[in-house]
């Protein structure tokens, strides 16, 4: 892990991680899985608390998406360091 700071940097010398691209490559390593009741759980691992649960795997990728980009923000609010992603 890095800080945040180390990760996200906007300048003309350094290769720039806009929110959107980290939360997307974060998405492709998810995992999901349909459950005994028919409901779908994805999870992204290596991302504590980062999961989800829904009835149809589109909504499961939805409600990921919307888990991960809360847990980023919150990541940056509270400058905890984040997962670097290759």
């Amino acid at each position: 892990m890095l800080p945040i700071h180390d990760i996200i940097k906007i300048n003309s010398h350094t290769r720039s991680y806009m929110l959107t691209e980290y939360v997307q490559k974060a998405l492709e390593k998810a995992h999901y899985k349909v459950l005994e009741d028919g409901t779908w759980f994805a999870e992204v691992p290596g991302f504590q608390g980062v999961w989800a649960n829904a009835n149809t795997v589109e909504e499961c990728r939805h409600e990921l998406m919307e888990v991960l980009e809360e847990w980023l923000v919150l990541k940056i609010r509270d400058k905890d360091p984040i997962i670097l992603l290759n």
